[in-house]
């Protein structure tokens, strides 16, 4: 039987697949929290689950997007090499190694799970203070050379902290391809979703281990219920300025990101 809670969240996924569908990130910055707050799953969990929420969610809007020709895919693979790599390396390697209590002292106690909320609530403001502040789109010019040693770099940053925080990391991913490829925003964010499922699902890949249990029905509902969503953003994108709707919404992630510090370190 379906409890109170998981109706909750369910309707709750919706909205994180509208954030994906609207502005092509955002979507484990409401998910994440979701799974951990609402359904009360451990962090670290909640982080593959959420990989393959937004990974699935976004391959979904990613093909929309493609249909529309809004997906550079030589982009998508200067980008997704260097994140698949990380990303994969992050879930499959590092994640697993970090001890559940971190540091323990007579006053002062880290877990492994604070630490993951904790840095996921700083990628949180990070990603706010990016969508509160106004995309300046730069004029295109064809004959720019790409700096792939650039590109190379911050596919391995973006890999990292979307795996060891669960994100997709698309709140990185198209400030790169805007300033570093001189992407157009509408194709930015359609190249942004098929580079974000790639990662979360490889990402998704790494982090399953014979000892960990995953509950699929959960799993696949949320991730139905977020597709939904993403069906509903893209129809709302030619309905709403999707400048207004990435500000406001980052005012709200920005809240989200300073409860959940307060949360995990004061009212512990």
């Amino acid at each position: 039987m379906i409890s109170i809670t998981q109706v909750i969240s369910y309707v709750l996924a919706v909205f994180v697949g509208i954030t994906l569908g609207l502005i092509g990130s955002g979507g484990s910055i409401l998910s994440v929290p979701i799974l951990v707050y609402v359904l009360g799953i451990e962090p670290v969990l909640a982080t593959a689950y959420s990989l393959f929420v937004v990974g699935t969610t976004a391959l979904f809007g990613g093909l929309q997007k493609a249909k529309q020709k809004l997906v550079d895919f030589k982009k998508v693979v200067l980008f997704g090499v260097p994140t698949i790599i990380a990303v994969f390396i992050t879930r499959k390697l590092i994640v697993p190694s970090i001890p559940e209590i971190i540091i323990s002292t007579s006053t002062f106690t880290l877990k492994k799970s604070v630490l993951i909320m904790v840095l996921f609530a700083v990628v949180m403001i990070f990603a706010s203070v990016r969508m509160i502040k106004p995309w300046k789109e730069k004029i295109i010019n064809e004959n720019t050379k790409l700096n792939y040693l650039a590109i190379f770099t911050q596919g391995l940053l973006i890999g990292f902290i979307a795996g060891f925080v669960g994100a997709g990391g698309g709140f990185l991913i198209i400030p790169a391809l805007l300033f570093l490829t001189q992407t157009p925003m509408k194709m930015a964010v359609g190249t942004s979703l098929i580079i974000v499922s790639v990662q979360s699902l490889i990402g998704f890949i790494g982090d399953i281990r014979p000892e960990q249990k995953l509950d699929w029905n959960l799993l696949l509902i949320f991730t139905t219920c977020s597709i939904i969503g993403v069906i509903i953003g893209s129809f709302l994108s030619k309905k709403i300025e999707g400048e207004k709707l990435k500000t406001g919404f980052g005012w709200f992630v920005l809240v989200m990101g300073i409860y959940i510090i307060i949360k995990e370190i004061f009212l512990k």
